[in-house]
């Protein structure tokens, strides 16, 4: 199942991740996937978007990282980057959470969707630590060999570039990223956007308008974190 020919990879991430195919760990993915698949569980995203974060996002076009944990488990809302839907779906809670400091921070009004895709092609890298889940199994795959791929994602971007912002959203992302290196980069920190924490520090946090003011004095373009509309999606 984790075949490159199969799954494709945008050649600037093969360049850097291409030798984790060959490792044991990948190797027990990838049965574990077919067993999985084999014993006839629903595994979300399909094949083709398992890989999406890293193909909507070239290696050197990365200036944010926002780190998630799982797909989300529910019948067509995972679609390879992390808190964004398919434009049809229904919001998530955490990403309306998401929207409403993005409106605090930069007066931005929710769009009328939830799909990130814009984000991802300015350089955002929306990425999970796991990249598969089972249908209404949340953690599923957790522990399978997934976040040992997405850390050297992470270490990748820490050791070979400079002046990416990481946005670490809850103790997982936390203790994810904790070996970035902060003289190197910005990270920053929060509570996770879902209505369980979000109230404890996400609100305010203004991590929006922090990435940009660090692009910027490091001589990159701002996000523009206003999303098209529906209808204008290009994806």
């Amino acid at each position: 199942m984790v075949d490159r020919s199969i799954v494709k990879l945008d050649p600037s991430w093969l360049t850097v991740l291409g030798a984790e195919f060959e490792k044991p760990y990948m190797q027990h993915l990838r049965q574990f996937l077919v067993q999985r698949k084999d014993a006839g569980n629903i595994i979300y995203p399909p094949p083709s978007q398992w890989f999406a974060a890293f193909n909507h996002t070239a290696f050197e076009q990365v200036r944010v990282v926002i780190l998630g944990q799982d797909p989300y488990h529910g019948a067509g809302q995972a679609h390879g980057l992390c808190f964004s839907v398919l434009p049809e779906v229904k919001l998530p809670p955490s990403l309306a959470n998401i929207y409403k400091e993005l409106e605090s921070d930069l007066g931005i009004v929710q769009p009328d969707h939830g799909c990130l895709v814009s984000w991802a092609r300015q350089g955002v890298l929306l990425l999970n630590a796991t990249l598969t889940v089972e249908q209404a199994n949340a953690g599923a795959h957790q522990g399978k060999g997934w976040e040992q791929f997405t850390d050297q994602a992470i270490r990748a971007l820490n050791d070979q570039r400079d002046a990416v912002v990481f946005l670490l959203w809850g103790s997982h992302a936390q203790k994810k990223g904790a070996f970035i290196d902060q003289s190197r980069h910005l990270v920053l920190k929060s509570v996770h956007p879902s209505p369980l924490s979000a109230y404890r520090g996400f609100f305010g946090c203004k991590h929006f308008s922090a990435a940009n003011h660090y692009l910027e004095q490091h001589g990159y373009a701002p996000i523009d974190w206003q999303l098209p509309s529906a209808e204008d999606l290009d994806i």
